[in-house]
């Protein structure tokens, strides 16, 4: 994908290069709504790991042989969280990519649990969802909860959802870059 020797030099060729692309269905780019989860959760002092885990939440949509686009327009679940989070483990560790995994799990748990949470989702939100298999059953809420990594996921989660706004003022990748230098595998 890039000839950057540098992760972080591969990350931000991503940022500035597929990222400027339509956020399918929202009026943001792919960069910006990651950019805006990084600064949300920046914002809310969360730990530097889940700055980076919103940061990088959706790099998955890159990566994979099914597009973000064939997940809007065929229904397709490109399983892009799945794939991220496999793509940055050679870089970052698990607290940086089980939040990336679980971030659609836990979309997913919040419909179950939360009254209210759907009504919160944007059109595309929506209509992911359901490719992605819907709201939890009571057994998947169960196993959800179970998971070590489920309180950092919803986390991430809430940030996403948020992370939609055309006129919200974002740092851009560079902002990120010593947090993420941080945090690389040695």
């Amino acid at each position: 994908m890039s000839t950057a020797a540098h992760p972080l030099d591969t990350l931000a060729e991503l940022f500035e290069g597929q990222g400027s692309a339509e956020y399918f269905g929202e009026d943001v780019t792919q960069a910006e709504h990651m950019l805006q989860a990084a600064a949300l959760a920046e914002a809310a002092g969360a730990p530097p790991h889940l700055v980076a885990a919103a940061l990088l939440h959706d790099v998955g949509h890159f990566q994979g042989a099914v597009t973000g686009r064939d997940l809007m327009e065929h229904g397709t679940d490109n399983r892009h969280s799945h794939t991220g989070a496999d793509w940055l483990d050679q870089w970052f560790g698990p607290e940086v990519t089980e939040p990336v995994r679980l971030h659609v799990a836990a979309k997913r748990y919040l419909c179950a649990v939360e009254p209210g949470y759907f009504d919160l989702l944007s059109e595309a939100s929506v209509h992911t969802l359901e490719v992605q298999g819907g709201p939890m059953s009571d057994d998947q809420v169960r196993a959800f909860e179970a998971h070590p990594g489920a309180r950092d996921a919803v986390a991430v989660r809430r940030w996403d959802e948020q992370a939609k706004d055309p006129d919200m003022p974002t740092p851009g990748f560079a902002h990120f870059r010593p947090l993420l230098e941080g945090l690389l595998r040695p």
